[in-house]
């Protein structure tokens, strides 16, 4: 019994397994054969590398790309700063409604992003940041879940390091970075993972509040380029899609033991 529950187990993680990367396995078939031979699956129909030469030369790329690497630096750097500020104070400061504040902070998480389109579209357009990196990232730099996460992780810092640090005559700001911080790394380091492949491929606010190549990130860019009155080709499509992607699953794939001890490390199950 314990051999057969052991085979199902297997077999489902497998079978789930096939199902996720299909898609993906799909994508690099058409991206590197022609449309004719990546629609019929053609098992021996000669590869080629033109489709990402074509899917290059159609759009400005690099600028797309140098776009989106700002916009989730941006964002990050936000999030980090706000979240470190928040989670400390909520983890070891003591004033007036703490809880109560708490109570409302988490109650972002159960709000939409896209709920308060119309209202950040007016206040981005009211503090002048339309079509701006910084307008396109701000509303997320204020992260409920960030500040739950360092929350957790600096209330599981022993109060004798923190008394130590104090008798040192570190102040709170002092404390809170040569204390909690270098503590709390994988919490940082699993926060940051989720935060750049969310921002990386996040899709409805940028296409927004952008209005310029010189604004937009790669999933507008790529929504643009596979729109349907420029012609849908299923193959060149694919390989900008490639493309696209290619920065997050190279990263995984060097970093995956990281990530997942991150993960771990971090109690995010």
């Amino acid at each position: 019994m314990k051999s057969l529950t052991k085979f199902m187990d297997s077999f489902g993680a497998i079978l789930l397994a096939i199902i996720w990367i299909a898609p993906l396995l799909f994508a690099f078939w058409a991206a590197t054969h022609s449309t004719s031979d990546a629609v019929n699956l053609n098992l021996f129909s000669p590869w080629t590398l033109d489709n990402f030469r074509v899917a290059w030369d159609g759009a400005p790329w690099l600028k797309y790309f140098i776009n989106t690497f700002l916009l989730v630096t941006v964002i990050l750097i936000g999030q980090f700063v706000l979240t470190t500020l928040a989670g400390f104070a909520f983890a070891q400061l003591q004033f007036p409604g703490k809880d109560f504040v708490f109570i409302l902070v988490l109650m972002q998480l159960f709000i939409l992003p896209e709920v308060l389109i119309v209202e950040n579209y007016a206040m981005v357009s009211r503090l002048g940041l339309f079509d701006t990196i910084l307008g396109v990232g701000m509303p997320y730099m204020a992260s409920a879940f960030g500040i739950f996460l360092m929350r957790q992780a600096f209330k599981g810092v022993p109060i004798e390091l923190h008394e130590a640090a104090r008798i040192e005559g570190c102040g709170l700001l002092g404390i809170l970075w040569r204390v909690y911080v270098p503590l709390a790394k994988p919490t940082y380091l699993a926060y940051a993972l989720v935060s750049v492949s969310t921002h990386w491929n996040n899709f409805l606010w940028p296409l927004i509040v952008t209005n310029s190549p010189e604004t937009r990130p790669l999933t507008v860019g790529l929504s643009i380029f596979g729109a349907p009155e420029n012609g849908v080709d299923i193959s060149i499509i694919s390989a900008a899609t490639l493309m696209s992607v290619a920065p997050l699953l190279i990263a995984f794939l060097i970093f995956q033991r990281q990530f997942v001890q991150a993960f771990l490390r971090a109690g995010i199950k």
